[in-house]
């Protein structure tokens, strides 16, 4: 199956599309009558998202597993020879819990969140350079909790500031190619991972409504987008005063903790 660049409709490959924010993007871009293929590991939930559109392909895989990712890679280029972006959605969270955290969830996040971006950007490159537009597109989920320190998110945390600084200099290493990288800085979204928090989430956004503001905002091809910028002023207090940024968070982790030990929590 060719795609026709001149008229504005791309094949775009989605990670993590199964759920929240990917199947948010999933739907919103077919809708506008993009060629969407959308990956994850439940199969299930893929199968119903082509049902409900033509232009959705569910493409199942494991971005851990290099084999997967490679009978993927196989069936876009059968399909459609190239995409014209990617959106590096899935991610995981473990939060580790002092003073006897799981050393082995920082492998686990870091494992999906890193290796595993990395592993779909691998295969996904090839397809981009074959790309009819005249500037191919990667957008990298990544976190706005890169932005100042957290308790217990030594993982997720370090994971996604690792995806940015990679992302930051692939993004001068892909010049000669033509393709532009946008790193996506979100703040909290609704979907089934922060609804397992059981601590405040400030600006908590509808992921639709992320989603929306997302796509509109790639579209210009920025370097970085990061939203909301509530948020994003809120988490300046930890640059300009880190000590007073230390108490606060400090201070509402340890009431999170209390709810959680008398069983009130989000989940």
């Amino acid at each position: 199956m060719s795609h026709n660049s001149q008229s504005g409709e791309k094949v775009i490959w989605i990670t993590g599309a199964s759920s929240g924010l990917g199947r948010s993007l999933v739907l919103l871009l077919a809708s506008q009558g993009h060629q969407v293929i959308a990956s994850a590991r439940d199969k299930r939930a893929l199968q119903k998202l082509e049902t409900d559109r033509p232009n959705i392909f569910a493409m199942p895989c494991d971005m851990v597993d290099e084999t997967s990712l490679a009978s993927v890679q196989s069936e876009i280029e059968q399909k459609f020879s190239a995409i014209d972006q990617i959106i590096l959605n899935a991610g995981t969270c473990e939060y580790l819990d002092f003073p006897d955290p799981d050393w082995c969830a920082i492998r686990r996040v870091m494992e999906v969140n890193y290796f595993g971006t990395i592993n779909c950007l691998k295969v996904a490159l090839p397809l981009l350079r074959n790309s009819r537009t005249s500037r191919p597109h990667i957008v990298a989920i990544a976190s706005q909790v890169t932005n100042a320190p957290f308790p217990r998110s030594e993982a997720y945390g370090a994971s996604k500031a690792a995806l940015t600084y990679f992302f930051d200099s692939l993004r001068i290493d892909l010049i000669p190619d033509s393709v532009d990288v946008t790193v996506v800085n979100p703040g909290f979204v609704d979907t089934p991972l922060t609804r397992k928090n059981n601590f405040d989430m400030p600006f908590l956004m509808d992921v639709e409504q992320a989603a929306s503001r997302i796509i509109k905002n790639i579209a210009s091809r920025p370097r970085v987008y990061s939203f909301p910028k509530r948020l994003q002023c809120l988490l300046l207090i930890s640059k300009l005063f880190p000590s007073v940024w230390q108490k606060m968070v400090s201070q509402k982790d340890s009431n999170a903790t209390e709810k959680n030990d008398t069983g009130h929590n989000n989940q």
